[in-house]
């Protein structure tokens, strides 16, 4: 099977850029708590300041709405302090919705509390999933395709599922180091077809797929990844990531993006960032 590569349209260097207004799926981090470890970054032995987690998550609430975008909460449930990651929520595209299926018991109820969200919120097109998925945590949707992780959570029967819902093409990409469990750590779309990815949490096969579909997009190295810099929302001209990603907010640059650097650094603690925290409603 050969794959059509995606260029991007028009020069990328230094291209003009249009941001495109987005709504997004927030939950404030009331709860916010490190008490078991399901991924790499996870340490309870590690004090967490659940007040700081607030501010910071203020603060990339605010930019969304100063940057024009629609922001819906949800309200946090107690006994969930993980809900905060609201990207594991769902997947939306077209106002269809794709539910989660957590892997961990410790996360199981945010699944079915993000679909009562919908449903109360007019979303009639509801699926509840058979197999497990994290919602974008592992779904990116580009213009073209929905990328899909599997490896450490997601599971290749769920990625099937999404196509079937969707009648979208999912490509799956195998996860291999830890530290980046779930796809949005490891990849993240820029606009349209545009990505930005670190090749090595990919198996040499979900590389060359990459390299394949997507020859044109940023390559991000291990230092920037680290700080997950990948865990990143863009609305086709802001980027905002961890404002400790500097090299690849330069490299963003000279694509012709605004990147926004933001702190988030008490809930990496948990293992997000600004996209754990984002889910986007596509309407």
């Amino acid at each position: 099977m050969t794959l059509t590569p995606i260029h991007a349209t028009g020069p990328s260097r230094g291209r003009e850029r249009t941001p495109r207004p987005r709504r997004y799926l927030m939950c404030r981090p009331e709860h916010f708590e490190v008490t078991y470890a399901i991924n790499a970054w996870m340490d309870p032995a590690k004090p967490v300041d659940t007040q700081r987690a607030v501010m910071q998550w203020e603060r990339l609430y605010d930019l969304y709405l100063s940057l024009g975008h629609a922001v819906n909460l949800i309200d946090p449930v107690p006994g969930l302090p993980d809900m905060v990651y609201a990207a594991n929520g769902a997947t939306v595209v077209d106002g269809k919705v794709f539910g989660a299926r957590f892997r961990n018991a410790e996360r199981a109820s945010e699944g079915p509390a993000y679909l009562d969200w919908f449903r109360a919120h007019g979303f009639t097109d509801v699926h509840e999933p058979e197999f497990i998925n994290e919602g974008e945590g592992d779904f990116l949707v580009t213009e073209n395709f929905v990328l899909a992780g599997w490896g450490f959570r997601s599971t290749p029967e769920g990625h099937l599922e999404a196509q079937e819902f969707f009648g979208m093409p999912v490509i799956s990409l195998r996860l291999t180091d830890p530290r980046y469990y779930h796809l949005d750590t490891a990849l993240s779309v820029l606009d349209g077809n545009e990505i930005m990815y670190y090749p090595a949490a990919f198996s040499a096969g979900s590389r060359a797929v990459l390299e394949n579909i997507f020859p044109d997009a940023v390559r991000v190295d291990e230092q920037d990844a680290e700080v997950f810099g990948l865990n990143a929302v863009s609305d086709g001209h802001h980027v905002i990531l961890p404002e400790a990603a500097q090299m690849l907010a330069e490299q963003l640059r000279r694509r012709g993006f605004e990147p926004i650097g933001i702190d988030l650094s008490e809930l990496l603690k948990g293992g997000g960032s600004v996209k754990c925290c984002t889910l986007e409603i596509r309407a």
